[in-house]
């Protein structure tokens, strides 16, 4: 996925940089996308109508109920047709932090703000604008997220019921409506290497390009969707609050699909989808050589919902990438070696998730990053393999219909990100000679408890 010049960079990762990503990392997966106060206001729904847990899930991001589904699908322009509702809802997040080295700490680590709801009847959309803390009393603020929509409903095909709709996003795969892709429900592998639709992977296209998509749901049973994507001007990247060193490069022939089907049993939800992305990347930019990037993965998805006491959810998904490199370079300690012409990356993510009265649960992930062995770009092992597990505990006492407050909310969450191996390597995983400092997977792992309210 890397270009040649940005691999050369990255072959021999200094810890320091590692743990600044995996920090990130930490982040994304313990905060993630949540239920939005300004869609309950403006459909007269509680939170919990539209997600399993009343705050939008654990740390698997919305989770979102089949009604939930359908609102998303539909643009977001449901409404109980009581009045103007303003579109806006704010989130704060504490959270303390013990990384297994390093110091623990207690700040106000992000603060977001929604501008989310309905134009029409058919526009509406969903704007995250996060800030993010990076020192002491600073933050940086980024534009997260980007899903306007234009939606046409109550369509006829065959005498089946149709929805057509276009979304305009800057993210591959936010827009899901399964929520099964890394990009929408927040969990994704960690490690050296990663897929395109890997939201954390190194110089991945997420909240850096834009592009539209055309989307149908007929029958309420099948959905497809394809559309095509460009990455930002760097210069724009910059003014939107993003470092310009993970650029995703310069982006050309896009193309995105996603089908799938889903079938609403009332007590029940299962779904089992299709994606696939396909583009040449130049990295860097202006005369950087162009690598043939090919993304085709699977997913599914089980939800069992009864009558909201006891919610299980379980959801696999499996997304491979080829890669065909615009050039090779010689190994500097023997330049006889040189690096693949081809190769691939795999991430896999197994979830699953247990709820009880929309208000206590818990989410356990299996996550795996692997690619195919070049002893060249991933030095010092030759193997990008990466296997980490997150466990999370968390407690939602509003945004139930029975709730004292429905139309905000606040989660008070345990989160446990655990690796078991880095780099190819259970230990020592950047090869240091012996009786100096080894680096292992374990120094990775990290606590955190968080508290964040959304109104």
């Amino acid at each position: 996925m890397l270009s040649t010049t940005i691999h050369r960079a990255t072959r021999r990762p200094r810890p320091w940089q590692l743990w600044c990503a995996l920090a990130l990392l930490l982040l994304l997966a313990s905060g993630g996308a949540q239920a939005v106060p300004a869609y309950a206001r403006q459909t007269g729904s509680s939170c919990a109508d539209c997600h399993a847990a009343a705050y939008g899930g654990g740390p698997g991001g919305p989770m979102l109920t089949p009604y939930g589904l359908r609102f998303k699908m539909g643009g977001y322009t449901d409404t109980d047709g009581n009045g103007t509702k303003i579109p806006v809802s704010m989130q704060l997040t504490e959270t303390h932090s013990a990384p297994a080295k390093g110091d623990s700490t207690t700040n106000l680590s992000e603060g977001d703000l929604y501008l989310a709801g309905r134009v029409s009847d058919n526009v509406g959309g969903f704007v995250k604008v996060e800030a993010d803390r990076t020192g002491h009393n600073t933050y940086n603020t980024v534009l997260r997220n980007v899903d306007l929509r234009f939606v046409a409903k109550e369509l006829k095909f065959a005498g089946k019921e149709l929805l057509l709709g276009v979304s305009v996003n800057n993210m591959p795969g936010f827009d899901d409506p399964l929520n099964a892709l890394s990009a929408s429900n927040t969990i994704s592998p960690a490690g050296v290497t990663g897929t395109l639709l890997n939201f954390s992977a190194s110089n991945a296209p997420a909240s850096r390009v834009i592009g539209a998509t055309v989307y149908a749901l007929f029958d309420t049973n099948w959905y497809g969707e394809v559309g095509t994507y460009k990455s930002m001007p760097t210069s724009l990247q910059d003014n939107l609050g993003f470092n310009v060193a993970g650029d995703p490069g310069k982006l050309s022939d896009t193309g995105y699909f996603r089908f799938a089907y889903m079938k609403d049993m009332k007590s029940q939800y299962f779904s089992a989808g299709l994606v696939g992305l396909t583009t040449k990347r130049e990295l860097p930019r202006n005369g950087g050589p162009k690598d043939d990037i090919n993304d085709l993965g699977y997913d599914v998805s089980y939800q069992y919902l009864g009558n909201r006491e006891h919610i299980v959810q379980l959801s696999y998904s499996n997304i491979l990438e080829k890669r065909k490199y615009g050039s090779t370079f010689a190994s500097p300690s023997d330049p006889t070696l040189f690096s693949r012409s081809r190769g691939n990356a795999h991430d896999q993510t197994l979830t699953a998730t247990y709820i009880f009265k929309q208000s206590y649960g818990v989410t356990v992930s299996h996550l795996l990053s692997t690619g195919s062995p070049d002893p060249v770009r991933y030095t010092p092992n030759g193997d990008p393999d990466t296997t980490a597990n997150l466990i999370s505990v968390f407690w939602v006492p509003f945004g139930k219909d029975d709730s004292y407050i429905r139309w905000g909310n606040l989660k008070l969450s345990a989160t446990w990100f655990r690796f078991t191996k880095f780099n190819g390597a259970t230990s020592n995983i950047f090869a240091a000679p012996v009786g100096t400092p080894m680096t292992n997977p374990g120094d990775f792992n990290a606590f955190s408890v968080a508290a964040s309210l959304a109104f």
